[in-house]
């Protein structure tokens, strides 16, 4: 199949707003798609690479390459070119992979191109989510949409399904199914602005503490351990202390959901960069435990014995866990099961404030009933956490790529000084619509004072209400700190400069 194909499919699924009508066009596209081809197909299509990272950043994409006449390039010469500029390393590697990247767009037409840009740099924005190619397969093989999900969710990898669904047909779904030793994609949690909005939302349900750790999905079969990243990578090696943890458990085989986290003396969470870094750590990994040993700690359980849980309700699967698991390696949680009742719902407040209190993120609260919906962000689990917001000053914003070309998008924040200058404290591009990249273009480049191609200074007169999730350190920035999951909510044209926050108190919420 031509990368042509694949881009056309892209636009027209773009195009159209009608969710039906980008199903079908997906389908037609998946119809003629060759079973070694489709790995590669329905991922491009879902708006990610096979290689995840490439490397490649936008000083390499926005060089402009003179587009090809006519398509010629096929969809697996393309993963094949893109696997290569993924695995250049050492001396020499940002030059070697701007020669790959730029071969690869010279033999591309304008709109493979335009394809090509979005899918490396991160921004293809088509409406062509992975949910969306989930149905449009569906679709082509002739099978329930449900039943394709699950089988993604089981699988852990929506191209493989899809090759195998495209060469054997609607009986390849019983391929898929839960095994010890085969991760499968975690359950995640939708938003809710505070605690009694989830509770209102969700009827009686369990209030669990949010830890700021690394998710891992440990599978144990007798002796054997292993243990997976939320993407589904293997870091068995690095965690030995959750392996010890594993097989201390009261069962023979079972796969658990939980986070690791680091702790200090008082029990109280070190911050997630310690924790990040140490589950990063592929050296010494002895040495890396014994300076900061890591707790595993679990929430949920998938298998034990020869049991699939999946299907089974909140309250049934945290009672198998209680069962196999001691205390202190179970999230704390309180069970709410008359949300409506007063007392229930004071007692669940104290405990949220209990969790932040020992340093915790915040509540995760989840619907006794409900099933784990492996892979989705489901409606029944939903995290409650506080969010911090700060007005900070632009001082400068750089050109957009991708759908956001011609517009000034990553904003560079800062923070008053006592000396009336400010001090930068991190970057976003989270939040902003297309209303508000349109405005903030015209204006900043009205308050610009250079303009390097890449990078606009501007005098700092703006101020833009900003959220975000706490402080993390950052030697990249001169306060030492930066900001965690920061996103635009609102500029403040009402708010001048000195007004903005300070630096000191940007510091001061380290202790937050």
């Amino acid at each position: 199949m031509l990368l042509a194909d694949v881009a056309r499919t892209s636009r027209q699924v773009a195009a159209t707003s009608a969710r039906s009508e980008k199903i079908a066009a997906l389908a037609r596209l998946f119809r003629r798609t060759e079973p070694a081809e489709a790995a590669v197909v329905i991922t491009y299509l879902a708006g990610k690479l096979p290689q995840r990272r490439t490397g490649v950043g936008w000083s390499t994409l926005r060089q402009p390459q003179k587009p090809a006449a006519e398509p010629r390039l096929a969809v697996l010469d393309v993963d094949e070119t893109l696997t290569r500029v993924a695995a250049v390393s050492g001396t020499g590697a940002t030059a070697a992979r701007k020669r790959l990247v730029s071969g690869l767009l010279s033999a591309a037409t304008k709109e493979e191109q335009g394809f090509l840009l979005g899918l490396i740099g991160g921004e293809l924005r088509q409406g062509a989510l992975e949910g969306l190619a989930v149905e449009g397969l569906a679709e082509a093989v002739g099978a329930p949409a449900a039943e394709v999900r699950r089988a993604v969710m089981l699988g852990g990898s929506l191209g493989a399904v899809a090759e195998a669904l495209l060469a054997r047909g609607p009986e390849a779904l019983a391929d898929f199914r839960l095994e010890v030793g085969r991760p499968v994609l975690p359950m995640l949690a939708q938003s809710a602005k505070d605690l009694d909005e989830a509770m209102d939302r969700l009827g009686p349900c369990a209030v669990e503490e949010k830890l700021d750790g690394i998710r891992v999905q440990v599978h144990r079969d007798g002796a054997d351990v292993r243990i997976y990243t939320r993407t589904l990578d293997e870091i068995t090696e690095r965690l030995p202390e959750v392996v010890t943890a594993a097989r201390e458990l009261a069962v023979d085989r079972a796969i658990l959901d939980g986070e690791v986290i680091s702790l200090d003396a008082e029990g109280r969470p070190r911050p997630f960069q310690e924790t990040s870094g140490r589950v990063g750590s592929r050296l010494d990994v002895a040495g890396a435990s014994a300076a900061l040993p890591l707790s595993p700690v679990f929430f949920d359980l998938l298998v034990v014995d020869d049991r699939d849980l999946l299907d089974l309700p909140t309250h049934e699967r945290h009672a198998e866990l209680a069962r196999i698991t001691p205390g202190p390696r179970r999230v704390r949680r309180l069970v709410a099961g008359d949300p409506a009742d007063p007392e229930t719902r004071r007692a669940a407040r104290e405990f949220a404030a209990d969790v932040l209190a020992r340093g915790h993120e915040g509540v995760l609260v989840k619907a006794l009933e409900a099933p784990y919906g492996a892979g989705r962000r489901g409606a029944s689990w939903l995290k409650v956490k506080p969010v911090h917001t700060l007005d900070l000053v632009v001082l400068a914003a750089e050109w957009g790529h991708g759908r956001r070309t011609g517009k000034l998008s990553n904003l560079h924040l800062g923070a008053r000084k006592p000396d009336g200058t400010y001090l930068m404290l991190g970057k976003t591009f989270k939040g902003l619509t297309d209303a508000m990249l349109e405005w903030q273009t015209e204006v900043l480049l009205g308050l610009a004072v250079s303009d390097d191609g890449w990078v606009v200074r501007v005098r700092p007169e703006l101020v833009v209400e900003v959220a975000f999730d706490g402080l993390q350190r950052s030697s990249r920035y001169p306060a030492g700190v930066t900001l965690r999951f920061a996103r635009v909510l609102r500029y403040r044209e009402d708010k001048p400069a000195d007004q903005a926050d300070t630096v000191e108190t940007v510091l001061a919420l380290r202790g937050a």
